[in-house]
């Protein structure tokens, strides 16, 4: 899981806030423990107040005089609400209910003894509009040229337009809550935002708020105002635009992807004409896209896009970027030096990962030519269009989950908008932020109606083929199953796309104040078993690589990295408790292999009969997927080290370069090899380093631009990572990045990035990897070897009519399967005609059932005749 630490030294991006008609209120606790949940009804915490004594709701019109209920919630009521099931009821009068709406126009406390707190609202606001405001069209609407602009403000007292630099009024819908004015075709274009009166919790007082469009189309530099923009119009459709043809739609479970910064891309590519822009995706000539068509022509079918929506930390003209004021390439390749440098210009450089959104349906500025209007809408459009033409199908990486801010932070928009209601709350009423930032609360009807409606705006006006959804554990399983069905009715007839085809995917991630379905069913690994929806595997990614992510000790080994077979001599564990643990890694990595089943069956290393669900991962079943598709197979992502740095630090020092690049190859297979679909990081291939940076969210170009040439090295030695996430383990950090040895050159470069599109080749053209049930599976694929007498560090896999070793060991190792002795097998072609002399020398006999295989080499068998 990312974290994310935002900095307050980016608040000139945004207007400040207006704060006026503020209206006297005695301040009452800060907390907000009392929650609303229906227009009837309150949840009250048990043990806030006397019972049996007067329970009342006090509002800016009057007061409510509140009746317990007996029993408490109701069962209906619990189970829409289970983490307040506990909780005590109390009912507002039927006489007082046709008063609700104007009561929640204004300040809310709830009193009884002497004790006063403010009231959450989340519930009530949906039991009044949920019905209504979920139809509404909201942001810039035409019809006929006339542009219409909306914006739900149930708890306003006013909202007015500011347009252009007049202002005018808008009319409320009592119904939905939506605000909204129609205007004449000259407001195409024009700048405008909203003002917004309305109670503020946070400063306990009336404010006007000046904010811009949530729905937003469009927008001027630095998010300063939304813009009258209408999508539909030719004039942002680069040519070819409505008939450009995309890839063959490749199915989830066969997706090969590639994850990739839009800035890392181009930044360091020489041959690049736009570097850090859309726009370099059309440079068909630049290095860092003719290997993207390398991959393409390989096998890999998607680009997955980090945050490419409008964020809050970079500048978005290029004359407010700041850059380091030192000779970064001068210093020493362990020096503190570069990370210092970098770190005094990173609130105000043009980098960041992007997971700090401000407008969810508008492209970010700082990756356009020019961020003011609409043209980063064209771009973005060229940049799908070139990489389609290179192959590609274009995945973006979408932050439902949390906002930049809340409250009435100028980084804020949903909150200055509709207090109280985007953000979840926690039981004292303050905004969760278990994703790093401010969470917002997808489970209440108009979030979840943002989530689906951006979503298909995408797809629609940008044709994204695909989403990733950051920490999807803290969506409601059926907020994610609403957007596949919006996805579902988009049709190229009507809507220019088929939304069929396309992909989900996301962070299952169970953690935080949603954990264990306690507030909703969560859209978690286990919860989306079975939907079409895949989830991201950490089970083989961890046996893989060795250790966890937030190891205290870096080194801790795993099958990719010399555990028990290669020992770097930092590992804990006698030299029996090291082969205990590869063995488990190995059944951890067959689960993975099939798909991460939950169902599968096959002999684990101990000897016994077990299905994927059987095997542990720290307390967890491994195998959760109830079809191939249900997990994502990866062993390195932009989160934590890149797969070299993670080598670096678990191989023993003295590995070679080119013995390096082997096991970064045989670790990528692990992923590109199982059933279901796989993700790589950008750049693994040609064994990127961040220069050891397990977080390099703000790191800076210089941490974090892919290098496409080897002759300019791989990014590993360009000093000590930034000591914010880094500097506990700088002491293992420093002697690594001095050593000139590990800092590969272009024969291991070349080499490792070859042998993956061989891979990628084998994986994307034999049907034996694209199974679409766990039957299909269980009677095609099997691990014939495993069991007690199983060899540590080496897998044997037969699927359908091939066999694959991977000899992680440093040696050759020999794998006897009797099941298929006197059966023919060769080398796979495309491992015969590759450029791998190593893999070349892989052999079978044929009268013992025997195959021979290279250390650290991952071998493909084909049955021959």
């Amino acid at each position: 899981m990312r974290r994310l630490a935002l900095s307050a030294a980016f608040l000139f991006l945004l207007p400040l806030t207006s704060a006026a008609h503020a209206e006297p209120h005695p301040t009452p606790p800060p907390k907000a423990t009392v929650q609303w949940i229906d227009r009837n009804t309150l949840a009250w915490p048990k043990n806030l107040g006397t019972p049996g004594h007067p329970h009342r709701l006090v509002h800016d019109t009057g007061t409510f005089t509140l009746t317990q209920q007996p029993g408490g919630l109701t069962p209906a009521q619990r189970a829409k609400f289970p983490h307040l099931a506990a909780y005590d009821a109390f009912q507002v009068a039927a006489a007082d209910r046709s008063r609700v709406p104007d009561a929640l126009r204004g300040r809310v406390a709830a009193v009884t003894d002497d004790i006063t707190t403010s009231v959450q609202i989340p519930g009530v606001l949906d039991d009044l509009y949920a019905a209504s405001a979920p139809r509404a069209e909201l942001g810039p609407v035409f019809r006929r040229g006339r542009p219409t602009l909306s914006v739900w403000a149930p708890t306003a007292r006013r909202v007015d337009l500011e347009l252009d630099g007049r202002t005018v009024s808008m009319r409320r819908d009592a119904a939905s809550g939506v605000w909204s004015v129609t205007g004449p075709r000259e407001w195409a274009g024009k700048p405008y935002r909203y003002a917004v009166t309305v109670w503020a919790p946070t400063v306990q007082k009336v404010v006007t708020n000046l904010v811009t469009d949530p729905y937003s189309t469009a927008l001027t530099t630095d998010s300063a105002r939304s813009l009258v923009t209408d999508l539909a119009d030719p004039a942002l459709a680069p040519p070819g635009w409505r008939d450009l043809r995309k890839p063959r739609a490749v199915p989830l479970r066969d997706a090969q992807i590639q994850e990739l910064h839009i800035r890392d891309f181009s930044v360091a590519d020489r041959t690049s004409a736009h570097p850090g822009e859309y726009l370099a995706f059309t440079d068909r000539a630049s290095a860092g896209m003719r290997h993207l068509k390398s991959l393409a022509d390989a096998g890999t079918s998607y680009v997955h896009l980090l945050p490419a929506f409008d964020f809050a930390t970079a500048p978005e003209r290029r004359a407010d970027q700041a850059t380091p004021a030192c000779d970064l390439a001068a210093l020493p390749a362990d020096s503190e030096r570069q990370q210092e440098c970098v770190g005094r210009t990173a609130a105000r450089d043009a980098y960041n990962w992007g997971y700090d959104p401000l407008h969810y349906t508008v492209p970010e500025g700082s990756y356009a030519s020019d961020p003011e209007g609409p043209r980063r809408t064209l771009e973005f459009r060229q940049m799908v269009q070139g990489l389609a033409g290179a192959g590609l199908r274009t995945v973006m990486d979408v932050v439902y989950n949390h906002t930049a801010a809340s409250g009435q932070d100028p980084r804020s928009v949903l909150d200055r908008i509709v207090p109280g209601y985007y953000q979840r709350l926690l039981d004292d009423g303050s905004v969760a932020n278990s994703s790093c930032c401010a969470n917002t609360a997808p489970e209440h009807a108009m979030m979840g109606k943002l989530v689906v409606d951006s979503v298909v705006t995408w797809a629609r006006a940008y044709k994204v083929d695909g989403f990733r959804f950051d920490l999807m554990g803290h969506h409601p399983k059926a907020n994610i199953l609403a957007v596949r069905k919006a996805l579902d009715a988009l049709t190229v007839a009507k809507d220019g796309v088929d939304g069929k085809a396309v992909i989900l995917y996301g962070e299952g991630w169970n953690f935080g104040e949603a954990a264990d379905d306690a507030r909703f069913v969560q859209a978690t690994q286990k919860n989306m078993a079975g939907t079409g929806i895949a989830t991201f595997s950490d089970r083989a990614r961890d046996a893989v690589r060795g250790g966890g992510p937030f190891d205290a000790d870096p080194r801790v080994q795993g099958f990719a990295s010399g555990l028990y077979t290669d020992p770097n001599g930092a590992t804990p564990g006698t030299p029996d408790e090291q082969r205990s643990r590869l063995l488990h890694a190995q059944d951890l990595i067959k689960v993975g292999l099939t798909g991460n089943l939950a169902a599968y069956r096959f002999t684990d290393s101990t000897g016994r009969g077990v299905r994927g669900s059987d095997v542990d991962y720290n307390g967890s079943p491994a195998g959760y997927a109830a079809a191939p598709g249900d997990a994502l197979a990866y062993v390195d992502a932009h989160d934590n080290e890149s797969l070299y740095d993670a080598l670096a630090y678990k191989l023993p020092q003295r590995t070679t370069a080119a013995d390096r690049a082997r096991m970064q190859v045989l670790a990528m297979a692990t992923a590109a090899l199982s059933q279901g679909p796989a993700l790589s990081q950008a750049g693994t291939d040609l064994l990127r380093s961040k220069s050891l940076d397990r977080n390099s969210f703000d790191s800076g170009d210089w941490f974090n631009a892919i290098h496409w040439d080897c002759a300019d090295g791989n990014g590993f030695g360009r000093g000590l990572p930034p000591a914010g996430d880094n500097a506990p383990k700088w002491p293992y950090a420093r002697p690594l990045l001095a050593d000139p040895a590990l800092r590969p050159g272009c024969p291991a470069t070349e080499a490792a990035s070859a042998a993956y599109r061989d891979l990628l080749r084998i994986r994307t053209t034999e049907k034996a990897f694209s199974h679409t049930t766990s039957e299909g599976v269980q009677a095609d694929l099997s691990f014939p070897l495993s069991g007690k007498d199983e060899t540590p560090g080496v897998l044997t896999m037969r699927v359908n009519d091939l066999l694959v070793v991977l000899n992680a060991t440093p040696e050759r190792r020999t794998q006897h399967v009797t099941a298929v002795t006197g059966t023919p097998y060769a080398l796979h072609p495309v491992q015969a005609r590759g450029t791998d002399p190593v893999v070349k020398s892989a052999s079978y006999d044929r009268d013992s059932g025997t195959f021979s295989v290279p250390g650290r080499t991952v071998a493909v068998f084909r049955r021959a005749g």
